[in-house]
């Protein structure tokens, strides 16, 4: 049950337009200093994971992981995202509590 909150409080903040997805685009705005939250599947490569894990640390991003990246695509409306970054600090911060 607690799945289905974050996932349609993430779908919500991509119809607002306050989510953007994928590897390139995600270190793009937590080095920018527009993420609030990076939200990073549990099935990315070792690759990407030590990749978004490292600029988030070196920008203070927190980062919360989630099952897989089908859990994740789907509650954007995609198929299968491994990164998701928010930049609406609102939404960051109940997604952080919800995924705790």
């Amino acid at each position: 049950m607690k799945q289905d909150r974050w996932m349609s409080l993430l779908g919500l903040a991509n119809r607002a337009r306050k989510i953007i997805s994928g590897e390139e685009l995600v270190i793009k705005e937590v080095r920018s200093g527009r993420a609030k939250l990076v939200l990073l599947s549990k099935d990315a490569s070792a690759n990407t994971q030590k990749k978004v894990m490292d600029k988030c640390k070196s920008y203070h991003v927190p980062v919360k992981f989630v099952e897989d990246r089908y859990i994740l695509g789907h509650s954007i409306g995609k198929e299968a995202r491994v990164v998701v970054a928010l930049s609406d600090a609102g939404f960051a911060g109940k997604l952080s509590d919800m995924l705790d």
